[in-house]
């Protein structure tokens, strides 16, 4: 069985001091060492933003990709080489804001592999202004008088598009967190953590304590993951009570399962380079 030093990175994570984002650092590293997947098997795709950070201080390979492009970034690896345990990560801004139009397409598409979002609902890299998932009302620096915008809804969005595993995790409960990625990396098809966890330093309004007074967990209440209608309903809760925990997993076959160069279950990476030569491909096309 892997031990959990074995993903810590060579660069110390440089987040402020109570960032949320150190505990979602903590629990990929257990997920990955009770599926005892080796660093050399894991991809770890980010974007841009602090959260995105999070591939340099990780013992696994690692790709830093342009603002909001990480998921086509981790779909492109995947397909390739669909041996590796591909996980994207991010903040709101970046996943839920500019690569949102990617979001729902890998969605449903039903890529195998995982996607975690740090959702701090605000910009913290470029120093605290509203993001997609700010809520209404809440002063920002581009927001001064309350923002008017209503925030996204990205557990609904991604089961409306075809996600197979959604579910939502707190910086706060690290152990419950880790088991949400866990569950997340195991499912074959594209699995969403959503994670809510605080910036200490610009969203003064979810900060850690506001989070505890509401949230809880829906296998506390017997909640049944396999219902969609149920899950999608759970979603829409926010207020004095928040759900963390898995709203929803189905099975449906992978992108990967219906492609059809890679039926017969060979990465496109060890497929012998002949079958993929300039002169079979130009008697296809022409």
């Amino acid at each position: 069985m892997a031990q959990v030093k074995e993903y810590i990175g060579k660069v110390k994570p440089d987040w402020c001091p109570g960032c949320g984002d150190f505990a979602v650092l903590n629990a990929l590293q257990r997920a990955l060492a009770d599926l005892d997947i080796a660093p050399h098997n894991a991809l770890v795709v980010s974007g841009i933003g602090c959260s995105s950070n999070l591939p340099g201080f990780i013992n696994a390979y690692g790709f830093h990709s342009l603002h909001g492009r990480s998921l086509p970034v981790a779909t492109g690896a995947k397909l390739c080489n669909t041996d590796l345990t591909v996980i994207a990560t991010g903040g709101d801004g970046d996943g839920y804001g500019i690569g949102c139009g990617h979001f729902v397409h890998t969605c449903r598409r039903n890529v195998n592999m995982t996607y975690i979002v740090m959702d701090n609902q605000i910009y913290g890299l470029t120093t605290g202004q509203a993001s997609p998932t700010t809520e209404k009302d809440v002063r920002t620096k581009t927001t001064p008088e309350g923002s008017i915008e209503v925030p996204l809804n990205p557990i609904a969005m991604a089961m409306t598009a075809g996600a197979t595993y959604v579910a939502r995790g707190f910086s706060g409960d690290n152990l419950h967190l880790a088991q949400m990625m866990k569950g997340a990396i195991e499912h074959k098809g594209f699995a969403l953590v959503d994670v809510f966890s605080p910036c200490v330093t610009y969203n003064k309004q979810n900060t850690y304590p506001w989070f505890r007074e509401r949230i809880y967990k829906l296998e506390d209440e017997k909640h049944d993951p396999s219902d969609f209608r149920l899950g999608l309903e759970k979603s829409f809760e926010w207020g004095n009570r928040i759900p963390i925990g898995l709203f929803y997993k189905t099975e449906r076959p992978t992108y990967e399962d219906e492609e059809s160069a890679l039926r017969g279950g060979i990465s496109l990476a060890k497929q012998p380079l002949e079958r993929n030569n300039l002169a079979s491909l130009m008697e296809d096309f022409l």
